[in-house]
């Protein structure tokens, strides 16, 4: 079972995002406050879910925080500042969003930068370890995998319906066949042979 909070006398917020390792598309990130002990049996990390059950548990969550927020960065910007910083920029923006102020925020992974006055923690897979985590996680893969899902009918030979921009043997090939569009992340090496394909 999920931890309900990592700071009980604190408003937290958990963030994470979706689609770092992917070629093509934003990135999106979440962040999620739930009511001081808060549970939802469910509730886990979106890689261990199926979309059926991540689209159950969108409304749920949506319902059921005291504030939720999802925002994302464009493949434009994440050319301009790596992946990396485009990650912490989503989660920011989200944070941003929320209509109940943090007071404290879990981030999932090893890696963060500081929301000004707002303190926070790291927690390597965080995801599978706290709820407000695995939330925004669901949120975060899901609105990206809808958006993917908007624009995969104008370049239908890159196969975004199925792979929502990860590097798969079909969509590298279509890049090598048809070249980038204005979708792609530029400063990823798309077409190294080395890379590793899902």
């Amino acid at each position: 079972m999920l931890l309900s909070t990592f700071q009980i006398e604190r408003i937290e917020a958990g963030c994470d995002e979706a689609g770092r390792g992917c070629l093509a598309g934003p990135v999106f990130a979440a962040a999620v406050i739930f009511p001081k002990d808060y549970h939802h049996d469910l509730l886990n990390d979106s890689k261990k879910l199926s979309e059926k059950k991540r689209m159950a548990l969108r409304p749920i969550i949506e319902q059921e925080a005291l504030a939720f927020a999802v925002a994302s960065v464009s493949a434009e910007e994440i050319d301009k500042i790596n992946i990396h910083n485009a990650s912490y920029l989503a989660m920011h923006r989200a944070l941003d969003q929320l209509q109940v102020k943090a007071e404290y925020i879990i981030v999932d992974g090893n890696r963060f930068i500081p929301y000004p006055e707002v303190s926070h923690t790291c927690i390597i897979k965080g995801d599978g370890k706290y709820l407000s985590i695995a939330a925004a996680s669901i949120l975060a893969k899901t609105y990206r995998d809808e958006y993917m899902e908007s624009i995969a009918c104008d370049f239908p030979a890159y196969d975004w319906l199925q792979n929502k921009g990860y590097p798969t043997v079909k969509h590298r090939n279509a890049v090598l066949a048809y070249g980038l569009t204005p979708h792609h992340r530029k400063t990823f090496r798309i077409t190294d042979p080395q890379l590793k394909l899902f």
